[in-house]
């Protein structure tokens, strides 16, 4: 929430500056103000035309150009500082070289691509032709519909590892969690196992003490913080490292959407009880998720990496039956995995359509695919928070889970507290579970990851937690707002591509 405090601040002051700088240049130019005027004018609209030409998403740019038109000069300052990729980091230049690099590390099974080409689907083969992520068959994938039991399978793996752990969390925050992984990673790091870590430097200042990364490096573990320097700049561009994966010795990955702090096995309960999901998978899908942790990490260390000494060669076939696709997305180039990903899932969806989100804050693309499934016939259900983590936030949720429902959607409450989990499932026979949100930051600003499952036996456990779910859970039904609800409610939803 950083990023958003920030830009109130320079929205209220550059209102006061906008209309300071218009009453002296009315007083020292009068008779040129009506020029100086359009001309700023006319800056403003040739700042919104190329703001339009670029656009990834007009939903997610409609603030920029509204700023613009209200305040021509100090609108368009502000968005060429947060708003626009003119002004890039040599760190986030340096990603986003790596990324496209290193996926010449990726290993494709021709026979079994052959194989997904040639079926109706879309999904699949869209992150397989188009995104370059191998589709793999050798693998056993497990569902974990709690944060506790999802860290009890960590923590048991981690203390089985002997060669090397990969750690990547959004946030790590100091706590009773956290001992106990550290605990662990200090023990196998004097086993000799090699020990890495990534985390986002510029959320985790307020969790952990500052430099945190040189005290776990006198441990022996090797630590490279996302914007470790000039942190202060990586909030103002915005993209987070929000992927969360835990790699051991190439044999198993854990992803999901938990961070390692207290409230994600619910050892503090500050938004009530705290539902998260995660998946491990074992076999050859390993491998894209080692690849991708590793591409962050060279830029990150500055080092360059023999990617295939981190390679486990599998004997044993984990599981013949099912496809398994790992991947991630990277807010640096021009393709939004992510949401292409969910969009490609909707429409392939004939009879059931169940979402897990914290946060439902919709482009007009996601918005009306949900909304089209719905109108022929799907049984779509979303469920969402009953305890919101962020009150405007939950807010804007709570505005789209409403006109969701005018078209038919069955939206849902966790009642017992805050439900973190990300979670698509289509028909009861393919699943993504990762880090993705269904809001503007997952889709436009931050790093993900995603595991892409279908027909494989995890499906029978996701369909249990959901069915779980749904009876703690209480069906959203419509009420009749007021004027001042419906303009705070527009007033919020113009700011929601930022939240």
């Amino acid at each position: 929430m950083g990023f958003l405090v920030l830009l109130y601040f320079l929205l209220i002051f550059g209102i006061g500056v906008e209309i300071f700088f218009s009453f002296r240049f009315l007083l020292m130019f009068g008779e040129f103000y009506f020029w100086i005027l359009m001309l700023g004018k006319l800056v403003s609209f040739v700042i919104i035309l190329v703001i339009i030409r670029n656009s990834k998403s007009l939903n997610k740019d409609i603030l920029w150009i509204v700023m613009i038109m209200l305040f021509p000069f100090i609108g368009g300052l502000i968005y060429f500082i947060l708003g626009s990729d003119i002004i890039k980091s040599s760190l986030l230049k340096d990603i986003s070289s790596s990324f496209k690099e290193c996926k010449k590390y990726f290993v494709c099974d021709k026979k079994l691509e052959d194989e997904v080409l040639s079926n109706q689907d879309s999904t699949l083969k869209y992150l397989v032709e188009y995104c370059g992520y191998p589709v793999t068959r050798n693998n056993k994938v497990k569902y974990y519909s709690t944060g506790d039991v999802f860290f009890q399978e960590v923590k048991k793996e981690m203390k089985r590892a002997k060669k090397f752990i990969f750690v990547e969390f959004f946030t790590i925050a100091m706590g009773e969690l956290w001992d106990e992984v550290l605990d662990i990673l200090v023990e196998k790091v004097n086993e000799g196992v090699e020990v890495r870590i990534i985390y986002d430097n510029t959320v985790c200042m307020k969790k952990i003490p500052a430099k945190y990364y040189k005290k776990l490096m006198d441990m022996g573990i090797k630590c490279e913080p996302y914007f470790k320097k000039n942190y202060l700049f990586g909030i103002i561009k915005n993209h987070h490292e929000h992927r969360k994966c835990v790699i051991i010795d190439g044999k198993i990955a854990f992803t999901g959407g938990m961070n390692i702090e207290d409230r994600y096995v619910n050892l503090e309960k500050p938004y009530g009880y705290w539902k998260d999901v995660g998946v491990s998978i074992s076999g050859d899908g390993v491998w894209n998720f080692t690849v991708m942790f590793l591409s962050m990490w060279r830029v990150l260390s500055k080092c360059e990496e023999d990617f295939f000494e981190y390679k486990c060669s599998l004997i044993n076939r984990k599981n013949e039956f099912g496809y398994v696709v790992s991947f991630g997305d990277n807010p640096l180039d021009c393709e939004n995995v992510g949401n292409n990903t969910y969009i490609n899932m909707i429409y392939q969806a004939r009879e059931s359509l169940t979402i897990f989100t914290p946060y439902l804050i919709l482009d007009m693309d996601l918005y009306q695919a949900i909304a089209l499934a719905a109108k022929r016939g799907v049984d779509v259900k979303i469920i969402i928070p009953g305890v919101p983590d962020k009150k405007s936030v939950y807010q804007v949720s709570m505005v789209n889970a409403r006109k969701l429902v005018k078209d038919g959607v069955k939206v849902y409450t966790y009642t017992p507290g805050f439900i973190h989990g990300k979670v698509f499932l289509v028909d009861d026979r393919k699943a993504i579970v990762g880090t993705i949100n269904t809001d503007y930051r997952s889709f436009y600003f931050d790093f993900e990851y995603g595991i892409l499952i279908a027909d494989c036996l995890a499906i029978k456990e996701i369909k249990r937690d959901v069915e779980e779910v749904l009876e703690q859970s209480k069906q959203v039904v419509l009420k009749k707002a007021n004027c001042f609800r419906v303009l705070k409610e527009a007033f919020l939803q113009l700011f929601s591509s930022l939240m």
